[in-house]
């Protein structure tokens, strides 16, 4: 007999929350919050910081600049969150974490827990990942403000996976990078034919057998250019 999955909560930590607001509040993230498929829940730094001035960064030992996050609301934050549920993963955003992919979203997407701690200013006290960290995520090799868009980023890949949350429930398992290191096939729409430029015949033809012929082809020839791209640094048409 399935049991279904309880409802999927994602608890996320961050210095600025009203960076979050817009994106989870819209499209495919509201609808899954409404569905009750999963339960988003942000945390602000500041509610759980120790002195009256709401203090969350000071400077870093070692004389380096920039500001760096204070252990302490942290480890409240996080110490809360654990004694009331158990979680699977406690990601954090960094440049110094495993680039993020579509097999580590289909990972995260099974846990039934998850919190994301957002690191902002110049870094979080060490002693902070030291203890809690599971999972290091980076989206990229670039430095960012903050790490609220890479778990917004992360967010999204993760939860448009749990079942129901789209509509059309194969849509997600033919997306690229899905079946492997693969893009997928280009798509196209009605009109069949607009300012001069033509659906493919064969996506016209009803002949199922070769237009998933026509699709891998396609998949596999724009992969090659993906990888290229990839390797070399730059782009060509």
């Amino acid at each position: 007999m399935n049991i279904m999955k309880k409802m999927m909560r994602i608890d996320i930590i961050s210095a600025v929350p009203d960076l979050l607001s817009s994106p989870l509040n819209n499209s495919i993230l509201k609808r899954a919050q409404n569905k009750k498929k999963v339960k988003i829940v942000v945390h602000n730094l500041r509610d759980y910081a120790f002195d009256k001035h709401k203090q969350i960064d000071d400077k870093p030992f070692g004389g380096e600049p920039g500001m760096v996050l204070k252990p302490e609301p942290f480890f409240e934050c996080i110490n809360k969150l654990l004694q009331e549920r158990k979680y699977q993963n406690i990601i954090f955003t960094t440049p110094k974490g495993k680039i993020f992919d579509q097999k580590t979203a289909n990972k995260f997407s099974l846990s039934q827990n998850i919190i994301i701690v957002a690191g902002h200013y110049k870094e979080i006290d060490e002693r902070v990942r030291e203890k809690f960290a599971s999972d290091e995520i980076s989206i990229g090799n670039f430095v960012l403000t903050g790490g609220e868009l890479p778990a917004l980023i992360i967010i999204d890949a993760v939860v448009r996976l749990i079942p129901g949350v789209l509509n059309d429930s194969e849509s997600a398992l033919n997306d690229s990078f899905q079946n492997g290191n693969t893009v997928e096939a280009p798509c196209y729409t009605r009109p069949a034919v607009y300012k001069g430029m033509q659906v493919p015949e064969v996506l016209l033809s009803g002949n199922k057998e070769k237009i998933d012929k026509w699709k891998e082809e396609q998949s596999l020839s724009l992969t090659k250019k993906w990888k290229e791209i990839n390797k070399n640094g730059e782009y060509y048409g």
